[in-house]
């Protein structure tokens, strides 16, 4: 099985389980607590795990509108989102930046256990 997966409605990135009919995340088997918008933006990202998905792709999907001009909502959410992660998988990156383009949703590990492991 790849890193990401889907099956029955059910997403799966690595020791992250994400039921979007049940308002649930687990990580490692422990529910996570997000808020509505950060549930329903991480189920966005993650439905299209791999690929950039832009900030305007998100705010119409999880806000149902149109991102207007200075509108940082969605990198608020973002940065929320990414630390609540961060928090249960400290081991783990889950949404990546792309300046310019949007995010992507993709676990891999993270840079700081990596040099931790490297220089300590």
């Amino acid at each position: 099985m790849s890193a990401y997966a889907e099956s029955s409605d059910v997403l799966y990135a690595g020791e992250l389980e994400i039921r979007p009919a049940e308002g649930l995340v687990l990580a490692t088997g422990r529910a996570l607590t997000l808020s509505v918008r950060e549930f329903d933006l991480l189920v966005a990202i993650a439905r299209r795990a791999g690929a950039i998905t832009t900030r305007e792709e998100l705010f119409g999907t999880v806000w149902g509108g149109e991102l207007r001009p200075g509108d940082r909502s969605v990198d608020v959410y973002v940065s929320k989102l990414r630390n609540k992660l961060e928090s249960a998988l400290p081991d783990r990156r889950f949404i990546h930046t792309h300046p310019g383009f949007g995010y992507r949703f993709q676990p891999e590990p993270s840079r700081n256990v990596h040099m931790e492991a490297t220089t300590g």
